[in-house]
């Protein structure tokens, strides 16, 4: 379908329902905000494909969504949540947070005909259960997988163990913490297994017990989700979607910052990086092989040509072989920046065929290298923690010393450094007050073929406190900040 249909469709939409095509559109700019690449050719897709599928059908409306502006699966996580954050559901009514003042009309005119209409199981009738009735229900509720009834428990959960604080600018996370600590669903899932044992006619094996168990497990987390999604919704409902964006908002895992990530953004920042490593080495091999053109090919041009009788109508090129360069890699590994060390070192090695040789030097305040634990293994994770743990990185008291570690650097391996060494330091040259020794970082620098620092600190911090990164960078090729995967991929594409 061509740009101007959808276009087309776009202003049907807008004419069918204007809150919608409004509440899209911010949908689409926070998706924006939070990092995904979302075109304007794919905001045209979403809207073509949303045109076709009832609102009220909100996992169709979902996954069309994602279906048209997701391209990468480590996002789906962020999309998935400002999707929750624009749209939500109440029974079989699909409400849309255009509005928050609306929005607390329309759950008021929902509770009150649910008081009117619902039967005992209700939400009406259920602000009435004593503590110990409504953890009986629950009781039920996961044990027949009633669904119904587990969002119905849900909402009454949030309702009487929350407390919610209109206006406060939360993102939920307390809220959260203090229903489930009134649940109390770890004591449910034993219950839920007693029973189960119960009722089973004969013994339960091994492989029953586990099979149940996590069946129980998975209705237990879905009811989290529940909890979590009501609490958004109510927080949606007091204080707005754009606001509730902007509290929720996190970074794509390229975009997480290795000096700060939290323990589960790290795990998200490995799970990012193996795809990563095969994408990026295919894309190099690519550039290496097509991507420059080289002086005409003379001889090719005329052979070619034969077969249009003699016409030269398709000019052919010599390709360059440029060698491929080879790597010394200077990493510390001292606590403040071991995460990026050990992110870069990552990555240098899954794509080390794009380049003729990689070694591996770390240092805290001595130096040591550590390419046989790297070379030639399968899981560089594993191989990575072994540098952590077994390498001779410490000389007097731990602490960061760039001036005598690259003196040990020079002593040791400066004689191996030659024109198609390409130099690779890796720090914050935050150096204690140590003696900088940057004259070796100079005469480095005019045996390599180049010499580069990547630095994990903010550019405003640098040259601040300990920090001398401005000596050093003056014999340096070039000074980068990469604080991140995207600004580590970036620059590894310029170094091949």
């Amino acid at each position: 379908m061509s740009s101007t249909s959808k276009l087309d469709n776009a202003i049907q939409i807008e004419d069918r329902d204007p809150p919608l095509l409004d509440l899209l559109n911010g949908f689409i700019l926070e998706l924006r905000q939070a990092g995904l690449p979302v075109s304007l050719t794919e905001s045209l897709d979403a809207m073509e494909a949303v045109s076709h599928i009832p609102i009220e059908d909100r996992e169709a409306f979902k996954y069309a969504l994602g279906a048209t502006l997701v391209k990468n699966n480590s996002h789906w996580k962020s999309f998935e949540l400002v999707f929750e954050v624009y749209f939500s559901i109440r029974g079989s009514e699909y409400v849309i947070h255009a509005d928050s003042s609306e929005v607390l009309q329309d759950q008021e005119l929902s509770d009150s005909n649910s008081q009117e209409n619902q039967s005992p199981a209700g939400g009406g009738a259920m602000s009435g259960l004593s503590p110990e009735e409504l953890q009986e229900m629950l009781f039920r509720a996961l044990l027949n997988g009633d669904q119904e009834m587990m969002r119905l428990l849900a909402r009454q959960s949030v309702i009487r163990y929350a407390g919610m604080e209109p206006g406060r600018p939360v993102g939920g996370t307390y809220y959260l913490y203090r229903t489930l600590r009134n649940l109390d669903l770890d004591s449910m899932l034993d219950r839920l297994m007693s029973e189960s044992r119960e009722q089973a006619l004969n013994e339960l094996t091994q492989l029953e017990e586990r099979l149940e168990m996590d069946e129980y497990k998975s209705r237990i987390e879905e009811l989290k989700k529940q909890i979590e999604s009501e609490i958004r919704r109510s927080l949606v409902a007091d204080r707005g979607v754009e606001a509730m964006a902007r509290t929720l908002r996190k970074p794509l895992p390229e975009d997480v910052d290795f000096m700060h990530a939290s323990r589960e953004e790290m795990a998200n920042l490995r799970r990012s990086l193996y795809p990563l490593t095969r994408k990026l080495a295919a894309r190099l091999a690519r550039r290496r092989k097509y991507g420059r053109r080289g002086p005409l090919d003379f001889r090719k041009t005329i052979r070619h040509s034969l077969s249009y009788g003699g016409v030269p109508a398709e000019p052919k090129f010599k390709f360059p072989r440029p060698s491929k360069p080879e790597i010394m890699v200077v990493a510390d590994i001292s606590g403040s920046v071991a995460a990026f060390a050990r992110f870069t070192l990552h990555l240098l090695y899954a794509i080390s065929s794009q380049f003729s040789k990689v070694r591996s030097f770390v240092f805290i305040d001595g130096l040591d290298e550590v390419t046989p634990f790297l070379e030639g293994v399968e899981d560089i994770g594993e191989a990575v923690h072994r540098v952590n743990t077994e390498a001779d990185v410490v000389w007097v008291d731990g602490h960061s010393d760039y001036g005598h570690a690259f003196g040990v650097f020079w002593e040791k391996y400066g004689k191996d450094i030659g024109p198609k060494t390409t130099v690779l330091i890796l720090g914050d040259a935050r150096n204690n007050y140590h003696a900088s020794q940057s004259w070796i970082l100079k005469e480095a620098h005019q045996k390599a073929r180049k010499l580069y620092w990547l630095n994990p600190e903010p550019r405003a911090y640098w040259d601040t406190g300990d920090s001398i990164l401005g000596e050093y960078a003056t014999h340096c090729d070039g000074t980068y900040e990469v604080r991140n995967l995207r600004q580590l991929e970036a620059f590894i594409e310029k170094l091949v």
